[in-house]
């Protein structure tokens, strides 16, 4: 039986999510197990606000997901 952490990775890489951006830490350690084993490379941040505005401003720049 797949971990939800497993369906949330999987529905990203269907909509073609290349970069997640964040902070590892043990609340999201099923999460970042999955995105080991995907194709979305994980950036790492060193907090949450510069994690989000990097995401926005990825995706503003280049009409990308992420």
């Amino acid at each position: 039986m797949a971990k939800a952490a497993d369906v949330v990775v999987q529905c990203l890489e269907n909509e073609g999510v290349e970069y997640v951006f964040g902070i590892p830490g043990e609340e999201n350690l099923d999460l970042l197990e999955s995105l080991r084993r995907a194709s979305i490379k994980l950036v790492l941040t060193r907090h949450e606000q510069s994690a989000g505005f990097i995401a926005v401003t990825y995706g503003r720049l280049t009409g990308g997901k992420c």
